[in-house]
C-alpha cells in the first residue's frame, strides 16, 4: 500500500507555518507534500528553514496548474493554507475536476491567526471545504452561527487551536539576562513614523535597563515577501534612530518558538506570537502606543488584561492574560486537534465523499465568483485560463518570470550588500 499523504497548499511563509503545523496535528503519520503557489509571497528557502518543518516533497505551481495535478488528487488530505478567495476558487475548480472520482482528498481550511476583521467575508469563501478549523471556542461559536443562518452544515466547523501553540512553560532563569522580545509585524503599524517611534521606545527601554537584553524579532529580510507587504523594514529604520542604540539592543531572526525559549517578556502590537507567548505563560504586553484600533488588530486583546504601553513596560509591567479570556481563545488546551482527526475518520468511514461544493456558485453569487475565479487564473466555469498572448505559453511565461526575477534579485542584492548587511553586522542580527 502506498504511504498516506497530506498535501499543504500555501502561498506565503506564514501560511506554510500554519498549514504544515496543522498537517502534523491532524495526520502525524502521513508523508507531508508542500505545494507552494507561485506568486508575490512564495516563500524563500530561508523562510522555510526558519519555520523548521521540512516537507517530504515540495514544488511550486500556479492555482490553475493544481486542477489537473494527479499527485494532489491522490492525496488523503489537502490543507488549503491560502487566502480565502483562493480557497473559494480552488474549492470550486477542484470540485469540478474531481467530480466522479472514486477517491478525492478530504479538504481542510482555516485561519492563520486571530479573526479580528472581515469574519463573514473570509468564512463564506471557506464554506464548502470538508473541515473549517476554528482556533478557539469563541471562533467556533461565531462560525457555526453564520453557517446555520445561511444554510451551511455547521458540523463542518471544528474547534481546535492555533497549531503552533506549544513549547515548555515559562520559568525565569538566573543564568541569562532578563530578555524583552519585541515581535514586529510587516504592516502593523503601516505608517513609517509609527514604526520608527516603536523602535525608539524599544531602544529607550534597553537604555533604561542596561542589565536587560532587548531583542527586535524580525520577520523577513528587506525585499523578501511575506503575507503582508513591509514597506519600512526595521532593519533599515534602526539606522534612523535619533540616538545610537545601546549594545543590549539586538536584531534577531529565527524560529519564534526558539526565541521565546529565552524570552521573559513578549511585546507586540497584535502578532499571533502573543498567543504563543501566553500559551507558555510568558508575560505578554499588547502595545497601546499606536492606539487600540481595529486597523491594528490589537482590539482583539481588549479583554485579555494584557494591554500596556511602553511607559507601563518601563515601569515594570509584566502582564498575564485573564484565565477566562485565555481559555476562550484555545490557550492551554491539551490535544486540541483530536476533534479534527475524529471528523476526518468519520468522513472516510461514511463512504465516498460527496462532490466539493462551495457556498458561492454561479447561481448564488455569479458576479462575485467570476471575479474571484479570474483573479486566480480560471474562467467563469472554473477552467484554467490560457496563457496570455505574447508570452508564448509556459516556456515564454517562464522567460518573463526569470527576467523579472533576475531584475528583482539584482536590486535585492544591491540593497543587501550596500545597506542591510552592514546594518546587520553593526546590530548583531542572528
Amino acid at each position: 500500500m502506498p504511504p498516506r499523504r497530506i498535501a499543504v497548499l500555501a502561498d506565503s511563509d506564514t501560511r506554510w507555518k500554519w498549514g504544515a503545523s496543522v498537517a502534523r496535528q491532524i495526520a502525524p503519520g502521513h508523508a507531508l507534500d508542500a505545494c507552494f503557489l507561485r506568486g508575490r509571497s512564495t516563500p524563500t528557502e530561508r523562510q522555510l528553514a526558519e519555520v523548521g518543518i521540512v516537507p517530504d516533497s515540495q514544488r511550486v505551481l500556479s492555482a490553475a496548474e493544481l486542477v489537473d495535478d494527479e499527485e494532489l488528487a491522490s492525496a488523503d488530505i489537502v490543507v488549503l493554507a491560502v487566502l480565502g478567495g483562493t480557497v473559494l476558487a480552488l474549492t470550486h475548480s477542484l470540485g469540478l475536476a474531481w467530480e466522479g472520482r472514486e477517491h478525492r482528498p478530504v479538504t481542510v481550511s482555516g485561519y492563520v491567526g486571530v479573526v479580528y476583521e472581515k469574519m463573514v467575508d473570509g468564512l463564506m469563501t471557506r464554506a464548502g471545504t470538508d473541515l473549517v478549523l476554528a482556533n478557539s471556542a469563541y471562533d467556533a461559536g461565531r462560525f457555526r452561527s453564520v453557517f446555520e443562518n445561511v444554510g451551511i452544515d455547521p458540523e463542518s466547523v471544528v474547534e481546535c487551536a492555533l497549531p503552533f501553540l506549544g513549547g515548555d512553560p515559562y520559568r525565569p532563569s538566573g543564568e541569562r539576562p532578563f530578555t524583552v522580545t519585541f515581535a514586529v509585524q510587516p504592516s502593523v503599524p503601516k505608517e513609517r513614523q509609527g514604526r520608527l517611534r516603536l523602535l525608539e521606545r524599544a531602544a529607550g527601554h534597553a537604555l533604561r535597563y542596561p542589565e536587560r537584553q532587548v531583542l527586535i524579532k524580525l520577520r523577513s529580510l528587506p525585499g523578501e515577501q511575506t503575507t503582508h507587504v513591509e514597506s519600512d523594514p526595521y532593519q533599515l529604520l534602526v539606522e534612523e534612530l535619533a540616538e545610537p542604540a545601546p549594545p543590549n539592543l539586538q536584531l534577531v531572526y529565527g524560529n519564534m518558538g526558539e526565541v521565546l525559549d529565552r524570552t521573559d517578556l513578549l511585546v507586540t502590537v497584535s502578532s499571533t506570537a502573543a498567543l504563543e507567548s501566553m500559551h507558555r505563560r510568558i508575560p505578554t504586553a499588547i502595545l497601546t502606543d499606536v492606539g487600540v484600533r481595529e486597523a491594528h488588530g490589537n482590539h482583539y486583546f481588549v479583554r485579555s488584561g494584557c494591554l500596556a504601553s511602553w511607559d507601563d513596560i518601563d515601569a515594570g509591567a509584566l502582564p498575564q492574560p485573564d484565565p477566562a479570556w485565555a481559555a476562550a481563545q484555545g490557550i492551554g488546551r491539551t490535544d486540541p486537534y483530536a476533534a479534527a482527526r475524529t471528523r476526518i475518520a468519520a468522513l472516510r468511514a461514511a463512504g465516498p465523499l460527496p462532490p466539493l461544493r462551495p457556498y458561492y456558485s454561479p447561481g448564488t453569487a455569479g458576479i462575485y465568483l467570476t471575479g474571484i475565479l479570474r483573479n486566480n487564473g480560471f474562467d467563469e466555469k472554473g477552467r484554467p485560463l490560457p496563457a496570455p498572448l505574447g508570452l508564448g505559453g509556459a516556456r515564454g511565461a517562464g522567460k518573463v518570470v526569470r527576467r523579472v526575477a533576475g531584475r528583482g534579485a539584482r536590486k535585492l542584492y544591491r540593497m543587501g550588500h550596500q545597506r542591510v548587511a552592514p546594518a546587520l553586522r553593526r546590530w548583531g542580527a542572528v
